[in-house]
């Protein structure tokens, strides 16, 4: 396991995975037992202002237009805490700030116990907003395209002259710094940077200012693509930015950590792996409500993995449900391969290479030491 990255909070792994942390799991699943997911990944609405030119939900269209009621996100919460998940990031393919349900999705997800982070442009995370989840989540991690506005504004709106979309987020994140500071607040903030190789020039802008703003960390990882490189990432062309990345983990301080996420950029466009067990151990969840294995399974035409919809039946039914497991099943039988039938490095990507050896017998999982690192439930 790669090292953790030591904060003024304790250790994060950003790098790696926890599984160690849940060797409960892992036996079940080594007995060949239905496990519930450790964390599930999702969104309550696939709505976003943003187009970021790196955005990996445009290409996860599902043709499914549902819309999530609060109602609805909160039996969800219900069914993950009832089966023991233990953990909900609020990710995935939509910006869930803009959702009706995400203040009280967040505020109930917590008080059943579990934890919850969030990722979010933060354009709508206004302070009132703030002021009542930020108390409530584990983490957020805010999207942040570049570090000089002109820059930030054509990579993630419409072009540079839209400067004011990044002031908007500025205010906001230091606004949730300053609250987390005057409340001493245990929730770790941090900034990430979707690197494209040709952002190369931005590299140390954001890594300035991520100790500007004083958060935790600011991290640096790689640009996922499908398996028809869509996106035109030419994964070879990460090896030539490697000085400015160290240069740019160089200006850590006490207060902030500059990470890059050194593992899946050096990994390139072909996993090690063939089997995906993966989303057994982490799920993800459209903002449409589709329930399918891996965020890269969104697209119709992976139809045959869609397992099911939690705004037309109960997300306890569908995880019960012999097709749900059915979906699982495939992912690890000889019928799929994961280096040619799916996208580049998905969010299971590092649990997976850990289960894979485990499977094999190259590298056993094996209980995680104490004390425990920062956000264990977020593998």
């Amino acid at each position: 396991m790669t090292d953790a990255v030591q904060t003024r909070d304790g250790a994060l792994i950003l790098d790696s995975h926890k599984l160690s942390y849940h060797m409960d799991r892992v036996e079940a699943w080594e007995a060949g037992e239905r496990i519930a997911p450790v964390n599930v990944d999702m969104a309550l609405t696939r709505a976003c202002g943003a187009m970021c030119s790196f955005c990996y939900a445009m290409m996860q269209e599902s043709q499914v237009r549902s819309s999530i009621k609060t109602k609805q996100a909160l039996e969800l919460a219900d069914d993950f805490a009832e089966i023991g998940i233990r953990a909900v990031s609020l990710v995935s393919d939509g910006e869930s700030t803009l959702s009706l349900a995400y203040v009280p999705f967040v505020r109930h997800a917590a008080e059943l116990g579990m934890d919850v982070g969030n990722a979010t442009n933060a354009w709508e995370w206004e302070p009132e907003k703030i002021e009542q989840v930020l108390p409530h989540l584990t983490w957020v991690r805010f999207t942040v395209g570049a570090g000089r506005p002109e820059r930030y504004a054509d990579i993630m709106f419409k072009g540079p002259e839209y400067t004011e979309v990044f002031e908007r987020a500025i205010s906001h994140i230091k606004y949730a710094v300053d609250l987390k500071k005057r409340q001493r607040l245990k929730v770790t903030l941090g900034i990430q940077m979707v690197l494209m190789p040709n952002l190369k020039d931005d590299i140390i802008p954001f890594a300035q200012l991520g100790v500007d703003l004083g958060v935790d960390y600011a991290v640096i990882k790689h640009c996922s693509d499908n398996e028809q490189g869509t996106l035109g990432i030419n994964y070879e062309e990460y090896g030539g930015l490697y000085d400015l990345l160290v240069q740019a983990e160089s200006m850590s301080n006490e207060q902030t950590k500059v990470i890059v996420k050194w593992s899946k950029i050096k990994d390139g466009d072909r996993p090690p792996y063939q089997r995906f067990h993966g989303p057994q151990f982490l799920l993800q969840i459209s903002g449409s409500g589709l329930v399918a294995p891996s965020g890269m399974f969104f697209n119709s035409r992976y139809s045959k993995l869609h397992i099911g919809n939690f705004t037309e039946e109960r997300f306890m039914k569908i995880w019960r449900s012999d097709r749900y497991w059915r979906a699982m099943d495939y992912l690890v039988s000889p019928a799929f391969d994961a280096q040619t039938m799916m996208g580049t490095l998905p969010i299971q990507h590092y649990i997976n290479i850990a289960l894979d050896k485990h499977a094999k017998g190259i590298e056993k999982i094996s209980p995680g030491v104490e004390p425990r690192p920062l956000h264990v439930n977020f593998l």
